[in-house]
């Protein structure tokens, strides 16, 4: 039986680790060639080389500083010639951001977070759109947080960036749905899931990794921390052509906690 995203292409940012890692391993299992980009172009290539061993050439790993837009025409050239093409965009990098109140913010921290979180998912749809047209049926995924519908206090900088992207991304969606493209954009809203994104937490429980995720999932109606594979499914619906009718919209991915 054929994969639910065979024959497409998707390049997948911030993949050498965590939910970028899942998501890349998700499409590839699933029929996709896959190019994995990373600013630790070493664990990317890792990844990609495990994806290999499974499914021979289906994915390519890139060196990749997000916030750099002759980076992002670079990797998009090679990627598109190593693929064949551009179908799938995954805007996944991203870090959190001091934990610090309003008064207590810096320019420099602010600077830091909208530059990987919210520049870089501009810059990734400018340049992957042309090749996604080209491609078209396209899927631009562009992974935002819980945190960008649910504000929460000493995290200032990150809810703005994960806000700006939601709403990003539906004038992206907008744009090329008028322009009748067919390239969808929609974005993702996870809550608290076990990657490293998780590690600030568990250091304020002293490093019980145990106590810090008890902590988290008290506001969770399911009680649990989510899997990776949990964000990484809900990507592949959004970037395979099931989703075919559906644009910029958001997929929450938070065990429930958005509806309380």
């Amino acid at each position: 039986m054929a994969g639910r995203v065979e024959g497409k292409a998707a390049l997948v940012t911030g993949a050498a680790q965590g939910l970028g890692e899942a998501i890349a391993r998700m499409l590839a299992r699933e029929g996709a060639k896959v190019a994995l980009t990373d600013l630790n172009a070493d664990k990317a290539a890792a990844v990609a080389e495990d994806i290999n061993r499974e499914r021979p050439g289906a994915a390519f790993a890139y060196a990749h500083d997000v916030t750099s837009e002759d980076q992002w025409a670079e990797v998009l050239d090679r990627a598109v010639a190593d693929m064949g093409g551009l179908s799938i965009l995954v805007n996944n990098a991203g870090i959190g951001c001091d934990f610090v109140t309003v008064e207590n913010d810096t320019l420099e921290n602010w600077r830091r977070v909208q530059a990987v979180n919210v520049e870089s998912v501009m810059l990734g749809c400018k340049h992957a759109m042309p090749h996604l047209r080209a491609s078209a049926p396209a899927s631009i995924v562009n992974i935002s947080s819980i945190a960008g519908l649910v504000a929460a206090p000493n995290m200032g900088a990150y809810n703005a960036t994960k806000a700006a992207v939601w709403l990003y991304s539906k004038t992206v969606a907008l744009e090329a749905a008028r322009a009748g493209w067919n390239v969808r954009c929609n974005s993702v809203h996870p809550v608290f899931i076990k990657t490293p994104i998780l590690d600030p937490f568990v250091a304020m429980a002293g490093g019980d990794e145990e106590l810090a995720h008890q902590k988290l999932m008290r506001g969770i109606p399911l009680k649990r921390i989510g899997e990776p594979d949990d964000v990484a499914y809900a990507v592949l619906y959004l970037a395979s052509d099931e989703s075919k009718f559906v644009t910029a919209t958001e997929l929450k991915v938070d065990g429930g906690l958005s509806a309380q």
